[in-house]
């Protein structure tokens, strides 16, 4: 059975949705890991303010934007 080039166009652009989609959550869990581990140190070393929380979270939303610019080029 041939598809025509309305189909092919609409699974096209499902593709693409789901592609860019599957980036932002890529890019959501490593802050939410940045956050997770940032808030770990500061427990231990007792912080006052969450310094370790907002470095690890800054750290791992550019490490998240890094393999997903990388991802991106790649394909």
């Amino acid at each position: 059975m041939k598809m025509g080039k309305d189909q092919k166009n609409r699974i096209a652009k499902a593709n693409t949705i789901l592609r860019y989609s599957g980036l932002a959550f890529q890019i959501a869990t490593f802050i939410g890991i940045g956050v997770f581990i940032g808030r770990k140190l500061d427990a231990y070393f007792q912080f006052q303010d969450a310094y370790l929380t907002a470095a690890c979270a800054i750290f791992f939303l550019v490490a998240g934007l890094f393999v997903s610019l990388k991802d991106v080029f790649k394909s």
